[in-house]
């Protein structure tokens, strides 16, 4: 399981088990990871944790989060990355993975670089976005199959076999939401982006959601049809 250790000044403060796929981090309260000090806004930062590895997102901080010294909006945590929020330091440490687990892993991170209605060229070859490396799991207990397929925009009718662990769709700085494929089925996580994708008419919330058959994806104004493939 990866964590985070919280240090100010040098002084280690706590260990901190990302339990949770969205960990929240700010001054309030309500907060994951409460932080008491005013130069953390009430809510300032988020770590987004899916099978093994962790996205940062910068939540429109006012004194802004660092990565290793560089101010970051969104950013793919790799082990040994050191977050910065004020005075306070917490040093990413990645889930260790076992040999048995990478002889079967899965390679799919997908980010289109233009804008989020020219997905439909999911078809062709697909790129990684810089910065972010593929997500890697288990995929031999999955479900059979699943597709999506853009209803609206110049590509409307373009199909994806949901084949890989993890599909990444969306536009980075945007909004960008991940389908993972899990051996209980296909799960919808918001990842970054200031308002939250909806299926089937109704806005998800920050946790994993469940896809069903037939549902219909609204991601950045683009309309996608989830199917399950038998």
């Amino acid at each position: 399981m990866a964590k985070l250790i919280l240090s100010m000044d040098g002084l280690v403060l706590k260990e901190i088990p990302l339990l949770k796929e969205r960990m929240s981090i700010g001054r309030k309260a309500h907060n994951d990871i409460q932080i008491d000090n005013m130069a953390i806004s009430g809510e300032h930062a988020a770590v987004v944790t899916i099978l093994n590895d962790s996205f940062l997102e910068d939540l429109n901080s006012t004194n802004g989060t660092l990565v290793n010294g560089q101010s970051v909006k969104k950013h793919f945590l790799k082990d040994g990355d050191v977050i910065e929020l004020g005075k306070y330091k917490m040093k990413y440490l990645a889930a260790p993975v076992t040999q048995g687990d990478t002889a079967d892993y899965d390679k799919s991170m997908l980010f289109q670089s233009g804008p989020l209605p020219d997905v439909a060229t999911l078809g062709d070859p697909m790129v990684a976005a810089a910065g972010h490396r593929s997500v890697a799991a288990v995929a031999s207990a999955a479900p059979s199959g699943a597709a999506i397929q853009l209803l609206n925009g110049a590509n409307a009718g373009r199909q994806l076999l949901l084949t890989k662990t993890l599909t990444t769709l969306g536009k980075p700085g945007l909004q960008v939401a991940v389908i993972a494929r899990k051996p209980n089925g296909y799960f919808l996580t918001h990842v970054e982006g200031a308002s939250f994708p909806t299926v089937n008419g109704k806005t998800i919330g920050a946790q994993a959601h469940p896809l069903a058959d037939h549902d219909v994806i609204e991601l950045a104004g683009v309309k996608m049809h989830f199917s399950i493939k038998v």
